[in-house]
């Protein structure tokens, strides 16, 4: 083994000896080159004042060379901000900034110990490197039924992964703390588990209330205390659009300083927050001692090193001008009230008894998305009838479920979006 990743493991055997142990073999033998050409690059940029021929870029009259064709575009920016590779962690003015806007949605994160956010590729990116640095082939990764289906490519195949599903919902629709209480408690005292929770979750729209939140923390606090190491991460990739009475803020602060046994990860980003997508600037933070975060920060770093090397710059510069700006927020809060408006005016619908007795819909108060529970056809035969009849794209997920993404469509075409799903049912009853 490499003697930086030996000296990297050294300091969390030493300082959290349990996060050690939730290491994957990958985990335990990444490591961030101290000596390298990155190293001797950055060494050169305090030292080098006549000339530094270290890094792989071109410069040009004392800045980094670019064409007209792409600058006359971005006028607005200055190259340096654009044209060379950011650091492999990210900008860290974007690092601090994201950080400051944790501590200051999230309340709860007061006074807990956390590291500083790493710039990924988006939140896929930030999920891959949780796979790769805690988790094993056999490995249980608990998630519930209701899923974004890249974890089963994220966490099984990639890693090959024990995937663990629960029934997201109780029979009275809320969430089941119960079922993931029995899926931790499945794996051996001396095991590890690695738990996702996706609020606003997608499929469903749906984010926990208080009392649920509070019994999510009691289960991994109980699972921890029974002897096993459990590895808890906050997909918050719709975090902030909350519409309803839910949990305002992501679990990553409830779960931090939670327990010795209990490593909690987020993972979060710009991309679905400030509407962003392409952009994929994301980020992953670690919660734990300030030494066990240095050292999972150095082996994420060498993952990042390992893979894409660096994210994107100009998506880092962009989004730091946003949130920099005395507008952001006031912008923000207009998409808000859009999304919110679009959710409202589908629970309206659904709840006016126009569309009869053909579905009920799961709980949605949040996200992008909500889910019909189709009661009389097929979800992939209607999803067929509304696309190639309607012109109408929707996702069927399983037998009886319908996924419809109200973040695309207006307000003032949601019934008849409606309207024409309901047309479909019927158009299938009659065959």
């Amino acid at each position: 083994m490499n003697p930086l990743a030996s000296q990297l493991n050294d300091r969390l055997k030493t300082d959290s000896p349990y996060v050690y142990d939730m290491l994957s073999t990958l985990g335990r033998e990444i490591y961030f080159p101290k000596e390298g050409i990155l190293s001797q690059s950055a060494e050169a940029g305090s030292h080098a004042k006549k000339y530094n021929a270290t890094i792989g870029i071109a410069t040009e009259n004392g800045g980094p060379m670019h064409l007209a064709v792409i600058q006359d575009t971005l006028s607005a920016y200055n190259p340096k901000d654009l044209y060379p590779y950011a650091p492999p962690a990210g900008k860290p003015e974007l690092r601090k900034v994201w950080r400051d806007k944790m501590l200051a949605e999230n309340p709860s994160l007061s006074g807990k110990s956390f590291g500083n956010p790493i710039v990924t590729n988006a939140l896929t990116h930030g999920l891959s490197i949780v796979a790769d640095l805690l988790v094993d082939e056999g490995d249980a990764v608990i998630y519930p039924d209701k899923n974004w289906e890249n974890y089963e490519l994220t966490f099984g195949i990639r890693r090959h992964a024990k995937i663990i599903n629960y029934p997201l919902f109780t029979e009275d629709m809320k969430f089941n703390s119960e079922g993931l209480r029995d899926a931790l408690l499945s794996v051996q005292a001396g095991g590890k588990a690695v738990v996702v929770l996706n609020f606003p979750n997608n499929p469903t729209g749906y984010t926990p209330g208080e009392k649920e939140g509070n019994e999510i923390v009691a289960a991994v606090k109980e699972a921890a205390e029974a002897g096993i190491n459990v590895v808890v991460v906050t997909d918050d990739a719709y975090f902030g659009l909350f519409f309803e009475h839910s949990l305002q803020e992501s679990l990553f602060g409830r779960l931090a300083d939670l327990h010795p046994r209990v490593l909690a990860v987020k993972v979060d980003g710009a991309t679905k927050e400030e509407y962003v997508w392409g952009f994929r600037v994301g980020f992953i933070t670690y919660a734990g001692s300030p030494e066990a975060t240095s050292v999972l920060e150095q082996k994420t770093m060498g993952i990042i090193r390992a893979t894409i090397s660096s994210a994107s710059h100009p998506s880092q510069t962009f989004v730091l001008q946003a949130l920099k700006s005395e507008d952001f927020h006031p912008q923000k809060e207009e998409k808000f009230a859009v999304m919110k408006g679009r959710a409202n005016k589908v629970k309206a619908l659904l709840d006016s008894g126009k569309y009869g007795d053909v579905w009920e819909y799961y709980p949605f108060n949040s996200g992008y998305f909500m889910c019909l529970k189709l009661k009389t056809v097929d979800a992939e035969a209607l999803r067929q009838r509304l696309l190639h009849e309607y012109g109408v794209g929707t996702i069927a997920l399983g037998d009886h479920d319908l996924r419809i993404a109200f973040s695309c469509i207006a307000e003032e075409n949601l019934e008849e979006i409606f309207d024409l799903i309901h047309q479909a049912v019927l158009d299938l009853q009659q065959g």
